[in-house]
């Protein structure tokens, strides 16, 4: 056999062991030992050997490029950034446990790189140089995407008994809403096995990586990275892959100053003692600093402020008390009105506003002037349905090239609550566009303005306007503007919904949502953008209750003419 033929099996074996396939490598292995007796006279070879070697021959190089291609993606560029060889990846992944970037710059930083065997100085050079370029190469997408890939994988591993809980961690976890991959921690109790219960949805289409505490899945094209740690470390093991890595720095620096050690293993003392106990809290607590949300740990002064006092009181999930933008089957919604109001039920929540879109929106289906009596006596009907809440009939009615809206007041006043909306930007300038957003906030029977950047992400940016005139005039006609969670949107985003905050803009965390299984997930982008941005409950319009929501919806209301 040639040199190269026995090399192509030394990779066959090295990607089987970092892809955790054990039968596989087995079964390289037994060939290449086979072919080491035959090459060196031990014995001839057996028929069902020769059947390997023809086999290997024909599709051995095919499979270690299919192999290569199929490593968790992070090891891949990493590969072909010729930072490291095949045989390399072996021992990054068996024993220094690497998988993602993350995970590089930590083996990098403690240099368990240069002290593996198998890898050396040299090896943690090269990777040191194809760090700051490595995710360049990797296709970023976003975070509607990764939630909706992670959530089912989660759900099937907190439903083991012997999982305390699992959360996504890295930019998701911090809600930004571009991102490169999903990272997954989970606290458990020692088992044998919990991977195989979570692996047995049909979302997963291909495994990358499995091993007894870490494992690395595609659903459709993103990868989902899992990691399994015991209660006492798993808070540690949360707050480290969450990032950011300036932050991380900055609590290993007061940590030093404590005489404590902070790693992805816990926080430890002098005497070796663990610290911090089984939350981030108790960590933060212990270096003398207070909780910090996951969504400021971007940053610079973040610990500057916390030591201060000084960190905004952000929105929390139980702070939303509805939801006051939802589509159904009567625009361009999945979902009946019935379905949609279950969910919310299901959510806990006390409202819910049905707004379908108005006759001008381009939507498979809108409503008329004609229907929207046939609509208001389904929800009708609805309300008797389910009376634990309170069902808003509203409508997204959009902004007219000309400033009015596509229904008349007469129609309107029908309506609970009215959103209105740019979805068509008609060839205007930012001036036009801007002109156009002030027409209809001065108009008393708007109560809110969605998307008001009608970006969508991360396809299209949004509108180049001068947004502080646009919040100025928010506060003025009294318009509340909307943080829409719809991953297709995103908008305001965090940077934009955090100044119209600061200037005193009420703002409304609706979801958008085209299904019943969209609400929560929609609702919790928004949140994340929200809380990213340094929105705190007071801020917010559905964090009230149902009476002030309808009193302010009334008071300018007041305005309109008989």
């Amino acid at each position: 056999m040639t040199l190269d033929f026995h090399a192509l099996l030394d990779d066959l074996i090295a990607l089987a062991s970092v892809r955790g396939d054990s039968a596989t490598q087995q079964r390289w292995t037994w060939l290449r030992d086979a072919l080491t007796r035959h090459d060196s006279g031990g014995t001839p070879l057996a028929a069902e050997v020769r059947e390997a070697v023809d086999h290997a021959t024909h599709e051995g190089w095919v499979l270690r490029e299919t192999a290569i291609a199929e490593l968790p993606v992070d090891l891949r560029w990493l590969f072909e950034a010729h930072a490291v060889t095949v045989a390399q990846l072996e021992p990054l992944v068996g024993t220094l446990g690497v998988l993602t970037l993350a995970d590089l710059h930590t083996a990098v930083h403690k240099h368990a790189v240069r002290d593996a065997a198998g890898l050396g100085p040299a090896v943690e050079a090269s990777i040191v140089r194809a760090l700051p370029t490595l995710r360049s190469k990797v296709p970023r997408f976003g975070i509607g995407r990764g939630l909706a890939a992670a959530e089912p994988l989660i759900a099937r591993l907190v439903a083991q008994p012997h999982v305390q809980w699992a959360e996504v961690t890295g930019s998701p976890r911090r809600g930004l809403d571009l991102i490169g991959d999903i990272d997954i921690v989970v606290s458990a109790d020692d088992a044998d096995d919990t991977f195989t219960p979570a692996m047995a949805g049909a979302d997963i289409d291909r495994v990358a990586h499995r091993s007894r505490h870490q494992l690395a899945v595609t659903v459709g094209t993103t990868q989902v990275t899992v990691r399994t740690a015991p209660r006492d470390r798993a808070a540690a093991r949360l707050l480290w892959t969450t990032g950011s890595r300036a932050h991380v720095a900055r609590l290993q620096q007061i940590a030093h100053s404590r005489d404590m050690t902070l790693t992805p293993d816990g926080l430890v003392d002098a005497s070796g003692r663990h610290r911090g106990g089984d939350s981030e809290a108790a960590i933060y607590a212990a270096l003398g600093l207070p909780w910090i949300p996951p969504e400021l740990r971007d940053d610079d002064t973040i610990i500057d402020r916390a030591r201060a006092g000084a960190l905004p009181d952000l929105v929390e999930r139980n702070d939303i008390l509805g939801d006051l933008h939802t589509h159904t089957s009567w625009s361009d919604g999945r979902d009946s009105i019935d379905a949609m109001v279950r969910g919310a039920v299901d959510l806990g929540y006390r409202f819910i506003a049905i707004t379908d879109h108005s006759p001008s929106s381009t939507a498979v289906r809108n409503l008329t002037t004609e229907n929207v009596s046939q609509q208001a006596e389904e929800i009708a009907r609805a309300r008797e349905l389910f009376p634990q809440i309170t069902i808003l009939h509203g409508c997204e009615v959009d902004i007219l090239p000309d400033g009015h809206l596509d229904f008349s007041d007469k129609m309107l006043r029908r309506f609970d609550i009215v959103l209105a909306s740019l979805h068509n930007r008609a060839g205007h300038s930012s001036q036009q566009l801007l002109r156009r957003y002030l027409a209809a906030m001065v108009h008393p029977l708007v109560t809110i303005v969605t998307h008001p950047t009608n970006r969508l992400f991360p396809r299209q940016a949004g509108y180049d306007l001068d947004y502080n005139r646009l919040f100025e005039a928010a506060i003025e006609t009294r318009t509340v503007l909307e943080i829409d969670g719809a991953p297709s949107h995103i908008d305001l985003d965090a940077t934009l919904a955090g100044r119209a905050a600061a200037m005193g803009v009420t703002l409304s965390i609706d979801s958008d949502a085209h299904a019943s299984n969209q609400l929560e997930r929609h609702m919790r982008i928004g949140l994340l953008t929200a809380r990213r941005g340094g929105v705190e409950r007071r801020h917010v319009l559905n964090s009230r209750p149902l009476p002030e929501i309808r009193a302010i919806i009334a008071s300018k209301r007041s305005r309109s003419p008989a």
